[in-house]
């Protein structure tokens, strides 16, 4: 349901929820279509087709849409062969992005376009699952074990739409007691470490490289407003603005400080740091 603020005198209009049988009798057909457009994306046609299920699936009123429940669910699924296909089938990953993106930019891109970053999370009942823990979950507003995924959204006056996605994996992960979990969960070996804002910066450098999507502002919470290295990544980008939330009592420069940088040995090893410089002292 839509808040009343989105129902009257709204900036854009609000598309009217007016679905008919018809529309529910054809949406196979549109779905099947829209699954034609990454067949190139697939080595095997059977991945294509558990593909098919597998988004059939995620569309179903289905309230638990994992592996299991949507095979049992969908004509012809096998559990088993849907499982493997998940964990095992390969697919071109980035060529399948860049198509959806494009059509994300034929549909919805606009010079005025927004990038958002934020993060959500889902609960889930077991312990194997990459990046699972006892961690902060918004969607329930408590902490529970759950995964947690940074996201990347496309809005302009045309619409919106989801363009990325990084799976945040705590750092404990990382650690030795949890070096089975990773080569049970197929965890590539070259992963590292990284917080939420530095995921947001990779898809932030990611799509402005790309460049099929247009976009002129780059919005986030206060996740990623008080992130040096985001706002860093923000402000390299040339004609793009960006707004970020940040904490009620952040103390902020009006004027760039001036600053240097001092060398130190410290512990056997030389360390740097930038202090700032007060030019009604001399030094």
């Amino acid at each position: 349901m839509l808040p009343i603020t989105r129902r009257d005198e709204y900036l854009y209009s609000v598309p009217k929820f007016d679905l008919g049988k018809s529309d529910i009798k054809d949406f196979m057909n549109e779905l099947k279509g829209f699954h034609d457009q990454f067949a190139d994306c697939f080595e095997r046609s059977e991945s294509r087709e558990h593909f098919l299920k597998y988004m059939a699936g995620q569309f179903s009123p289905l309230e638990r849409k994992s592996i299991e429940p949507i095979a049992l669910a969908v004509e012809d699924g096998n559990v088993r062969a849907l499982q493997r296909f998940v964990s095992d089938a390969p697919w071109n990953e980035e060529k399948m992005i860049i198509k959806y993106r494009s059509f994300v930019n034929d549909d919805l891109g606009s010079p005025d376009g927004a990038l958002i970053f934020d993060e959500s999370g889902f609960v889930k009942k077991g312990q194997d699952s990459i990046g699972v823990a006892k961690q902060y979950c918004g969607t329930i507003g408590k902490v529970d074990n759950c995964q947690v995924g940074v996201f990347a959204g496309y809005v302009s006056e045309h619409g919106y739409a989801l363009v990325n996605k990084r799976l945040f994996i705590p750092e404990k992960w990382f650690t030795e007691p949890y070096s089975d979990r990773r080569q049970k969960c197929k965890l590539p070996p070259e992963t590292v470490f990284k917080t939420k804002p530095q995921l947001a910066v990779d898809m932030l450098n990611d799509l402005s490289q790309e460049k099929i999507l247009p976009f002129k502002y780059v919005l986030a919470d206060s996740i990623y407003g008080l992130s040096p290295e985001f706002i860093s990544a923000a402000e390299s980008l040339v004609d793009k603005t960006y707004l970020v939330s940040v904490a009620s009592d952040t103390l902020c420069w009006l004027k760039r400080p001036m600053s240097v940088t001092k060398t130190y040995r410290w512990g056997g090893q030389t360390r740097s740091k930038t202090v700032l410089v007060d030019p009604t002292k001399s030094r």
